[in-house]
């Protein structure tokens, strides 16, 4: 098996670490025919407007929905974003993956960036992990009949998952907590 990290912009080198502490071929994607050797692909956070223009012009933006009728595909913040049907506040492109409405930057800038524990439900079972939230987008409402909500932070949704993808609007890769990356790699498996 091998999992695809989008390398364009982020922070996809930790999501790489990540992968490869738990044994899996980890391939950095940076070109439609990588996707063709990968059986899931992790997006990770950056910048959401710079990261569509940057897979529009090599011929990847258009690839990641197809690449998702058949495997999975993870986002992170800014990945989160470009999974989600509609951003509720700013016209970004999206694959329109997730049945869900989302806001960017909904938290403030840098400065407001903060870490909490938080409970997230993996296959019935509740677990505590440490969730980072930079800049980071708040899911604002999800199709229920689509999109299953993992974790909510206060009373924002911030982890969630359909059949064939997962959203965090928090960087499960900046902290050594490997259960979340483990989950991904279980849903990939059950699609092999």
């Amino acid at each position: 098996m091998t999992v695809g990290v989008l390398a364009l912009q982020g922070d996809y080198l930790h999501h790489k670490a990540l992968l490869e502490r738990l044994d899996e071929n980890v391939l950095l994607v940076k070109k439609p025919e990588h996707l063709k050797k990968c059986n899931g692909l992790i997006i990770p956070g950056g910048e959401s407007t710079t990261l569509v223009k940057l897979m529009k012009n090599i011929g990847l933006f258009e690839e990641i929905p197809r690449f998702n009728e058949h495997w999975p595909v993870f986002g992170t913040c800014a990945g989160a974003i470009l999974l989600s049907r509609t951003v509720a506040n700013h016209p970004v492109e999206s694959f329109a993956i997730m049945d869900m409405v989302i806001e960017r930057n909904a938290y403030g800038r840098q400065i407001d960036s903060f870490i909490d524990d938080v409970v997230v439900n993996l296959d019935g079972k509740e677990e505590t992990v440490e969730a980072v939230f930079i800049r980071a987008p708040k899911i604002k409402s999800v199709n229920t009949a689509t999109v299953q909500v993992l974790s909510q932070h206060n009373d924002d949704i911030i982890l969630v998952e359909n059949d064939r993808a997962m959203a965090a609007t928090f960087h499960p890769e900046l902290t050594d907590d490997l259960q979340i990356h483990q989950y991904f790699l279980n849903k990939i498996r059950r699609h092999h």
